[in-house]
């Protein structure tokens, strides 16, 4: 398809949401680019007990293993015969990643003008994630983004996490909003699969996961972050369909 094509086909894609009621959220890598942070504290935490015969494990090995999957399923990856030894070791993971994201955590480029939108057309808004309560806190909180989520929606606290739409359901049911005038913003395969299963459509955030992977999750369209012109042409759009 031409260029000019996907163009038009993202600038109408959430048209028919309108009027518009909700816009849902994944945390990590979506309202921040914290992926290097977690891919530091695997690297250096697998290679201090041996894994991989010692060798530092690549980008490409996170983005297939670890990037927006629950602990749960990177534990059984990583410790295919040893469940409690992996869940100890992603619980000592995620407490690095506190660590080092309170000092290293920015907002994604163009973050502050979508909330505003949001904000300005009093949107409901929650976010969904596959991180531990702990994570989500933290990071909503350094992005001072505590007070703006209605709801906050935990993976681990439904029955299934991401790629399952019950997260996702789950934050509709929070906030009393329709699927049929909800939107999501999400930046990883898993998460894009489950808000597609839920029914609602996904704007993909190609922070660090690669396109063509993330096209394959069936995205409305991605974005490189909240500057991306894409993005401004569809929300354009869509505040003129709800106008009608």
């Amino acid at each position: 398809m031409a260029t000019s094509e996907n163009a038009v086909e993202s600038k109408s894609s959430l048209t028919k949401l309108a009027p518009i009621e909700a816009v849902l959220f994944d945390i990590d890598g979506t309202l921040c680019d914290s992926d290097p942070i977690h891919y530091y504290a695997f690297r250096e935490m697998l290679q201090e007990i041996g894994f991989n015969g010692g060798n530092p494990i690549t980008e490409e090995f996170f983005i297939a293993t670890v990037a927006g999957k629950h602990n749960d399923d990177i534990a059984l990856d990583l410790f295919p015969g040893d469940r409690e030894r992996g869940l100890k070791f992603v619980e000592d993971k995620e407490a690095m990643f506190r660590r080092l994201a309170a000092e290293q955590l920015k907002p994604l480029n163009g973050l502050d003008k979508v909330r505003k939108w949001i904000e300005d057309r009093g949107l409901k808004r929650a976010a969904v994630t596959n991180a531990p309560r702990p994570n989500a806190e933290l990071i909503l909180s350094k992005l001072g983004l505590s007070d703006f989520f209605h709801a906050v929606i935990i993976g681990d606290e439904c029955e299934h996490a991401k790629p399952h739409p019950e997260p996702y359901l789950k934050g509709l049911e929070a906030l009393k909003a329709s699927k049929d005038h909800t939107f999501i913003f999400e930046d990883s395969v898993s998460g894009i699969k489950a808000g597609v299963a839920a029914g609602m459509p996904v704007i993909g955030i190609s922070t660090r996961n690669p396109e063509d992977l993330l096209m394959g999750a069936k995205p409305a369209f991605l974005i490189k972050d909240y500057d991306d012109p894409k993005l401004w042409a569809a929300l354009e759009e869509l505040d003129k369909s709800g106008s009608h």
